[in-house]
């Protein structure tokens, strides 16, 4: 049995071409090529490191010409509005001058008062401010004072590799060395002199140091002299050197007073006084 195949009519067969041409989209007219704009490598972009919030804040760019003491009042004065300051660090040597550490109870209190404080210009300059990346001796004894003798080794040991890793150091050491493989010791060098600053230049302080004195001066005397400016706290004569003394001041400010005025002073009518801060 065969079976017939039935053709379409061709009409309807271009018809369905015409239709499938009409929908087909437009040929447009081809363009100059662009340059492919370029991606950004990521690949290699520096990853930002995680800020781990601390207890403690690490503050920067303080007022070196304000004296340690004054500068550690002032912060836990200003800190303490935020919740209870643990310990205030400061040190007035080289390497920390314009630093200190503030500690809290909580990352939660150090946090906010980074937040509202950093940039604030205190005496003057504007305080940087960060979390510390260790913690503090009061923080590791308030919250954890198991742990605080580790916690005292390790940071004695940081100290210690910090101060072996200075760039001055390492290089002074592999200068020595290379000197010790050519079989030649350095020599080493001169001891610079031990300079003392003149008296007329030393910074001020609470007490004077008087010179050039007659010696026949009494401690009424001198009293009687420096009382007349005030907050006077004592003066000191020396028994075994007649020509010299010490008058103090309540504070630095009222002994300024006294020594502008009373310098180059002819206490006998003769011989001026030489009036000096003390040396500390």
């Amino acid at each position: 049995m065969s079976v017939e195949a039935t053709a379409a009519p061709v009409s309807d067969a271009m018809e369905g071409v015409v239709e499938a041409k009409q929908d087909a989209e437009p040929v447009t007219e081809p363009t100059e090529p662009t340059e492919p704009t370029e991606k950004p490598i990521t690949e290699d972009a520096p990853e930002v490191p995680e800020v781990i919030a601390s207890e403690t804040l690490y503050i920067q760019n303080l007022n070196e010409k304000i004296k340690v003491d004054v500068m550690k009042a002032t912060l836990k004065a200003l800190f303490k509005t935020y919740g209870t300051v643990l310990d205030v660090t400061a040190h007035g040597n080289l390497r920390m001058r314009g630093q200190a550490f503030v500690s809290f109870e909580s990352t939660e209190i150090a946090s906010k008062a980074l937040k509202e404080v950093n940039r604030f210009p205190l005496y003057a300059k504007p305080m940087q401010i960060s979390y510390a990346k260790t913690r503090s001796d009061a923080v590791v004894k308030l919250l954890d004072e198991n742990s605080l003798e580790g916690h005292l080794v390790d940071r004695k040991d940081r100290k210690k590799r910090t101060r072996l890793d200075n760039p001055v150091r390492r290089k002074f050491a592999a200068k020595r060395a290379a000197a010790q493989v050519d079989g030649v010791v350095p020599l080493p060098g001169p001891k610079r002199p031990n300079v003392q600053m003149p008296d007329e230049y030393l910074p001020p302080n609470k007490i004077l140091f008087l010179q050039n004195l007659p010696e026949s001066v009494t401690k009424d005397q001198l009293t009687a002299l420096f009382s007349q400016y005030p907050n006077l706290y004592e003066v000191r004569l020396i028994p075994t050197k007649k020509d010299i003394a010490f008058v103090e001041y309540v504070d630095e400010n009222s002994a300024s007073v006294a020594k502008d005025a009373l310098h180059n002073y002819k206490l006998d009518g003769e011989g001026k006084i030489k009036i000096t801060f003390a040396r500390k």
